[in-house]
């Protein structure tokens, strides 16, 4: 157990499942979204595998029929690694997955996280507003929290009192008052915005806008002076604005509350070390909306070496989408006008899309072009 944790720290992994099935038990790593597999260990280990995780994880070893959750701490390589493990009951045994968090590893920057020199003094402006939501969108693990801890982290100040409602607190930020979400004692969502607001907060942030209530409690904390930073499973920036008002809010609310959202998706880093240059075909210009003749554009592809482990791919940068509202998407807003008509005007207004985004990126021979053209 412990060669597996090291093996998968070593290589940057952010998961590790163990699998057991029918006739031998399977250990898979997670490196930068993508699923590994590492090992095929004996059927005869399983049961002294998992019991070992379950101990560590200091979890009830004789229950299997039910999923469980645990926390492992350990030193690895000189790193403090917390270990988030989850049990789950399978028709061959226990399936395990345990999510590695680096708590020595710093948070990222905002300069850190992808953004091109303009998008992040547009993204700076709009989190130095005194008040109003501001949401981050995109699917699970497409570095929605990781954005807004960097956000946190710039406007973390002594002048400011900044408190966070998260389901799990990830990363400990210092002078940032953090709790997480307890279903077990009624604190949620948006009981928990309820409290925070006599806790004289300047900025807030809370994990994920799931509902009408929560949605309806953000938007009163906004419109009463204060800046709250939030989450929504939305494709695009647009998204998140017609999400909200399918929840049953008032679309005038929205629009006065709401000053920006940032889509985001996670791309692969080409390996430094083996990326491949090409020079691309017209009809790949072409789907990428690429001006000129393909002689003006390098491209690169994956390679391998003992850099990436093969893979070609090292890390992972953003891709991102940034709109703000102004008072012409207010109007629009108010006037109920459809999520395609919306998208319309911001692009005429300046938007540049998750595509678009992705193609600058090529271009710069950051990523691929499969990597963009997969996520976008």
């Amino acid at each position: 157990v412990d060669a597996i944790i090291n093996d998968a720290v070593k290589k940057n992994a952010s998961d590790i499942h163990v699998e057991p099935d029918e006739k031998a038990l399977f250990v898979r790593i997670r490196i930068d979204g993508v699923l590994y597999e590492v090992e095929k260990i004996s059927q005869k280990l399983q049961p002294a595998v998992i019991s070992r995780i379950k101990i560590m994880a200091d979890m009830d070893i004789a229950e299997r029929r039910l999923p469980q959750d645990g926390r492992i701490g350990l030193k690895v390589q000189n790193k403090d690694i917390e270990l988030r493990v989850s049990t789950f009951p399978t028709i061959y045994g226990e399936n395990v997955v345990m999510r590695i968090l680096d708590k020595s590893s710093a948070l990222l920057s905002l300069e850190e996280l992808g953004f091109s020199k303009s998008k992040l003094e547009e993204f700076r402006r709009l989190i130095k507003q005194p008040h109003g939501i501001i949401l981050a969108t995109g699917p699970t693990g497409s570095g929605k929290t990781t954005t807004l801890y960097a956000a946190l982290t710039e406007i973390n100040s002594v002048e400011k009192n900044i408190l966070t409602l998260e389901e799990p607190v990830e990363y400990k930020i210092g002078r940032i008052r953090q709790t997480q979400v307890n279903p077990k004692a009624g604190l949620m969502f948006a009981s928990g915005l309820k409290f925070m607001l006599r806790q004289d907060p300047d900025i807030m942030m809370v994990g994920e806008i799931r509902d009408m209530e929560t949605a309806e409690m953000a938007i009163r904390a906004a419109l009463t002076g204060h800046l709250v930073f939030s989450t929504l499973h939305t494709n695009d920036a647009i998204g998140a604005v017609t999400r909200l008002i399918d929840m049953g809010v008032e679309p005038y609310l929205v629009s006065s509350s709401v000053i920006g959202v940032i889509a985001q998706r996670l791309v692969r880093l080409l390996c430094p070390k083996c990326k491949i240059a090409y020079t691309p075909d017209k009809g790949l210009l072409q789907t990428l909306e690429l001006p000129g003749s393909p002689k003006d554009y390098t491209f690169y592809r994956p390679g391998k070496c003992k850099e990436c482990f093969n893979i070609g791919y090292k890390g992972r940068t953003a891709v991102f989408e940034l709109l703000v509202i102004d008072e012409e998407l207010q109007k629009l807003i108010v006037d109920r006008v459809s999520g395609v008509e919306l998208k319309k005007v911001a692009l005429k207004k300046g938007l540049k899309t998750l595509r678009s985004d992705g193609v600058d990126k090529i271009v710069k021979g950051i990523t691929s072009v499969s990597e963009v053209l997969q996520l976008t």
